[in-house]
């Protein structure tokens, strides 16, 4: 319950984004224990998230990269460029190594993984309300060294070689979607798919249809 005395700390909004609506309960009910923190409103897709920035207040968005259709990075950048206020905080099971550089490009001042404890989750959010990016000790050590030119290497995986729509593709091959049931969710055409999925195979070294799925399935979070 809220504490509405004079006293009580400023009160953020927070939209908690995930296509599992058991972990945006859960999320929710750890977020609801702080005074400061209120789970707003939840959300299974980006459809769902806009709207419920169109009709309410929001400070903060806990959004997870994979969801039903389209990525929680089409989210990020949909907020980025209509509700610049609103700070978002990716939680997910998604190696941050490869794409927690990307988030922020995207617009995101956060990146956390989902087994990390609540108590981080809600230090993270909190962060992120006072203006400050939250990242990983080792993510925030590798970032700086790459940007003091002290990692000028090849990337360490060919992952690390795909563009976001790449992956995003990769994804969705990986739950296994077809071609033209990616196209639809991308809202790109056929053609735009199949020439993102010859890239990929080419980056990744990958010779045939079943070699890409294995692929894509293989990079799926467990």
């Amino acid at each position: 319950m809220l504490d509405h005395s004079p006293d009580a700390p400023a009160v953020s909004k927070v939209l908690i984004v995930d296509d599992h609506p058991i972990l945006r309960h859960g999320i929710a009910q750890m977020i609801e224990r702080e005074p400061d923190l209120d789970p707003c409103a939840e959300a299974g897709s980006v459809d769902e998230a806009l709207e419920v920035l169109a009709r309410q207040q929001v400070d903060l968005i806990v959004v997870d990269l994979s969801l039903a259709e389209q990525s929680g990075m089409d989210l990020i950048r949909s907020v980025r460029t209509h509700y610049p206020q609103v700070k978002c905080l990716v939680l997910t099971m998604h190696d941050e190594k490869l794409h927690a550089e990307r988030a922020l490009r995207a617009g995101a001042r956060g990146y956390l993984m989902k087994h990390e404890t609540t108590k981080k989750i809600v230090i993270a959010l909190r962060c992120l309300r006072d203006g400050r990016i939250f990242l990983s000790d080792a993510i925030a050590s590798d970032l700086l060294e790459r940007m003091a030119g002290a990692s000028s290497t090849a990337p360490a995986s060919p992952m690390a070689a795909l563009s976001d729509r790449e992956l995003e593709v990769l994804r969705l091959i990986g739950r296994g979607l077809k071609t033209g049931d990616i196209a639809r969710t991308l809202h790109r055409s056929v053609h735009t798919v199949e020439a993102h999925r010859a890239s990929i195979k080419r980056k990744l070294g990958l010779r045939t249809a079943q070699e890409l799925a294995h692929a894509a399935f293989s990079a799926m979070p467990q």
